[in-house]
């Protein structure tokens, strides 16, 4: 069982920045990938970014170059720094950690991107 708690969303301005973190429950953190999705209202919910284990990073393309997602393993956190924000990355960001025997998800945080 994995619990992950997330936090550091908001109301920015466009061009503004917000730091995301994802703190999960449990052992082997270290072991496996985490992601960040989100979904904003009235459309699927979308890769945002993802980390392995080893610290190997993907982007989904129109958050390259303005996203960072990071981790560290001793304090089962996952980071997302979301900088040079746009209205259209208004939405939850839900955090994920993937294991062997099912997907667990966060809880989401809210992040509105608004002047």
């Amino acid at each position: 069982q994995v619990q992950l708690v997330e936090s550091g969303g908001g109301l920015v301005q466009p061009g503004g920045s917000l730091r995301l973190s994802c703190t999960a429950s449990g052992s082997a953190f270290s072991t496996y990938a985490m992601g960040w999705y989100r979904q904003a209202p009235g459309k699927q919910r979308e890769l945002v970014a993802t980390i392995t284990s080893g610290g190997s990073t993907i982007y989904r393309n129109s958050v390259k170059g303005r996203f960072t997602i990071s981790r560290d393993n001793a304090k089962n956190t996952v980071w997302l720094q979301m900088n040079s924000l746009k209205p259209e990355d208004t939405a939850v960001y839900i955090c994920k950690a993937p294991r062997p025997a099912r997907d667990y998800w966060g809880q989401g945080t809210q992040v509105t991107v608004s002047s």
